[in-house]
């Protein structure tokens, strides 16, 4: 009987010790992941966001190796583009491990939106945009911050008014229109000769259009430079 009793108390004192290292464990995670955050959450209001954060529940049966180490925490989806980034946290230590712990991440702060319907096509001028407070980090897109990332631009497509402005809704506005004459650049190195020309197509600075050399009737692909210029390789 009292081997019995010692068994059975060996026993309950293991599983009491595992249960106290599992505990230790949880809270390493907890305490790093919430460190890492709160210093996220401070970065950022330095420039002028606010970050409320909360960190999810970890799986009851979760059972990891203490770890000798200070546990490594980052992000393993962009913040900027979800609420529900999830943390990658790690252990290097003589026993390595890692785990995804899933978080909520809200950052609100001012960005770009639509002061009133815009319709597409429509060039952005300052009274089409405005700034306005808004959860930055609610569209995978990514928020656009500020007004000289819009100015210019073209609507890919309409949207009514508040709506936040995001890369995948801007088109670049091209810099030739097809018919317009241009100034054909034909360069190499230092050297370059020009000729005037008309382009047969429109395309945005940097694109490649085919223009028709109004001197000796041919087409060439150029590129276009600045409006009414392009360039062609000698």
């Amino acid at each position: 009987m009292r081997i019995t009793n010692f068994v059975i108390a060996l026993l309950m004192s293991t599983l009491a010790g595992t249960a106290v290292a599992a505990k230790t464990t949880a809270e390493q995670i907890y305490s790093a992941a919430g460190e890492f955050l709160d210093t996220f959450a401070e970065e950022q209001a330095l420039e002028g966001f606010s970050v409320m954060h909360d960190i999810g529940k970890l799986d009851a049966r979760l059972s990891l190796a203490t770890c000798d180490n200070p546990l490594d925490v980052s992000f393993s989806g962009d913040p900027w583009k979800t609420t529900q980034p999830s943390l990658l946290v790690s252990c290097k230590g003589g026993r390595p491990w890692r785990m995804f712990l899933p978080v909520s991440v809200t950052i609100t702060g001012d960005a770009m939106v639509a002061a009133r319907t815009l319709g597409r096509g429509e060039r952005l001028t300052e009274s089409a945009v405005k700034t306005d407070s808004v959860v930055v980090n609610s569209t995978r897109r990514g928020a656009i911050t500020s007004e000289d990332q819009l100015i210019g631009m073209e609507m890919r497509r309409g949207v009514n008014a508040g709506t936040v402005f995001t890369p995948d809704l801007l088109l670049t506005p091209a810099a030739i229109e097809r018919g317009d004459h241009v100034i054909i650049s034909a360069r190499s190195g230092n050297f370059s000769v020009n000729s005037r020309g008309k382009a047969l197509a429109s395309g945005g600075i940097g694109e490649q259009v085919l223009v028709e050399n109004l001197s000796s009737s041919r087409t060439v692909r150029a590129r276009v430079t600045a409006p009414g210029h392009v360039e062609i390789p000698m």
